[in-house]
């Protein structure tokens, strides 16, 4: 076309289409429905981000529709796992780094409590051993205060 010029590699490409078009209505649509069955059912969802085809910025689109909530917490097991409340309650921003820290998981959990932060049984039995130990090999002093 007269006066036009040519696109180059370094020239960015725009797509027609906003990003909130692109998988973020989608995936919205999909926790609200997923909000449901954990209502409904008590059915718990994950979806896995890093299965998900994202457009650059669409990721951040997300996390930013969804906001943060009252409640973090921060895991430190073969590398930091950040878990966070979104500002929809029951909806869960989880991210698993490796010990690099580079990300090597991400996923919206819709469920009451993510399960990483549920006491495993075998977890709960060691810790009662751990303080029955403790309780038993105390003074007679903490021993008598604990019969009160």
């Amino acid at each position: 076309h007269p006066g036009s010029r040519p696109v180059t590699l370094k020239d960015p490409i725009r797509s027609p289409i906003p990003y909130n078009r692109g998988n973020v209505r989608p995936l919205l649509n999909e926790i609200i429905h997923a909000l449901d069955r954990l209502l409904d059912d008590d059915e718990p969802t994950v979806i896995d981000l890093a299965s998900l085809p994202f457009a650059p910025g669409e990721l951040e689109e997300l996390e930013q529709t969804l906001g943060t909530g009252e409640l973090t917490a921060e895991l430190d097991a073969l590398g930091k796992s950040f878990i966070r409340e979104t500002e929809y309650p029951g909806v869960w921003w989880v991210e698993h780094h490796n010990t690099g820290g580079e990300v090597v998981g991400r996923y919206i959990e819709i469920t009451r409590s993510p399960e990483i932060l549920m006491s495993q049984d075998a977890d709960v039995g060691a810790g009662r051993a751990r303080l029955r130990d403790s309780f038993e090999n105390s003074g007679p002093e903490l021993n008598k205060e604990a019969g009160k």
